[in-house]
C-alpha cells in the first residue's frame, strides 16, 4: 500500500488548473483539465467554470474539492494529484 502525501495547501491558477504544495515540499502547477472535462462528477464544473476558483483542501490534507449543487464534496485525492504532478513534470522534462 502506498503511504498517503498529504497536501499543505491548494490554489486556483485558471480553470482547470491547481497550484499544490505537499507537506513533504514538493510544489506543483497540475493541469486537471482532462479529469473534469468528461463525466457527470464534474459537469457542475463545466455548467459554471467560475465555480472552479471554490476549490479547497480537505481538513486533513488528503483531498481537494469542490461542493457541487447538493452540498456534496467532489475531490480528488493527494495522491491522484500527485501521480498526475509527477507525470506532467517527467513530460515537461522531456519536452525541453
Amino acid at each position: 500500500m502506498t503511504d498517503l502525501i498529504l497536501l499543505k495547501s491548494v490554489e486556483p491558477i485558471i480553470n482547470g488548473v491547481l497550484k499544490l504544495e505537499w507537506l513533504d515540499g514538493l510544489d506543483a502547477v497540475v493541469n486537471i483539465k482532462s479529469l473534469i472535462a468528461d463525466g457527470e462528477m464534474f459537469q457542475f464544473l463545466r455548467d459554471d467554470p467560475k465555480r472552479f476558483q471554490t476549490v479547497a483542501l480537505a481538513e486533513l490534507g488528503h483531498a481537494v474539492f469542490w461542493l457541487d449543487d447538493s452540498g456534496d464534496e467532489i475531490g480528488l485525492s493527494s495522491n491522484s494529484l500527485r501521480d498526475l504532478a509527477e507525470r506532467q513534470t517527467a513530460i515537461l522534462q522531456l519536452a525541453s
